[in-house]
């Protein structure tokens, strides 16, 4: 594993609901490379168990790494699954951006994470289609998107999380205008707290 991605479980913990802390160990539900370009396949790994069930996990950490190596994604607090009715999700999901240690010289430094929590302006927490998955949304915008193939997405501010962009910026003339920016996803992983 990379050590970026041991951090962010750490540095992520705190802010996630009580009971979902006490766990210690985290559980990969889907690796893009792992486990091949799918979102089908995303959606059946990642499909929440009953808690009684041995192996549940609790949760969803979606860690998306994009061309540009930025790192960003989302805490769904009801894990992740298809939902063809419309958006599903509650208010202890959010979008979070993980910003690598300024200083090349010691790898082992932390990074700093930023944590867009719900604002309770809507409920458009995550929309789960069978050509699409995104979360965050109104003013007709994502605040993440990823289209079927899993390697094309986008970012903008919504209402929901009243994030920034989250993904690597290409067009820096474009600040503080509502305005999707397109990455090129590299990196695909979805976790879940516990056993």
């Amino acid at each position: 594993m990379h050590p970026v991605l041991i951090r962010i479980p750490i540095q992520i913990r705190p802010h996630l609901p009580a009971l979902t802390r006490l766990p210690r160990t985290w559980t990969l539900l889907y690796s893009l490379d792992q486990h091949g370009i799918s979102l089908n396949t995303l959606y059946s790994r990642c499909e929440p168990k009953l808690p009684s069930t041995p192996g549940a996990t609790k949760g969803a950490l979606v860690v998306i790494k994009d061309a540009r190596d930025a790192i960003f994604g989302v805490w769904m607090g009801d894990g992740l699954w298809l939902e063809r009715g419309g958006y599903y999700g509650s208010g202890e999901s959010f979008l979070w951006r993980y910003h690598r240690p300024s200083s090349k010289e010691d790898g082992l430094e932390d990074g700093t994470l930023d944590v867009y929590k719900w604002t309770g302006r809507n409920d458009y927490v995550a929309l789960c289609e069978p050509g699409f998955i995104s979360f965050g949304g109104g003013d007709g915008h994502y605040g993440l998107y990823l289209d079927a193939s899993l390697l094309d997405g986008s970012s903008a501010p919504c209402p929901t999380f009243d994030n920034p962009v989250l993904c690597s910026r290409v067009d820096v003339g474009s600040v503080g205008v509502k305005k999707d920016v397109s990455f090129e996803c590299v990196g695909l992983e979805v976790w879940g707290v516990g056993p």
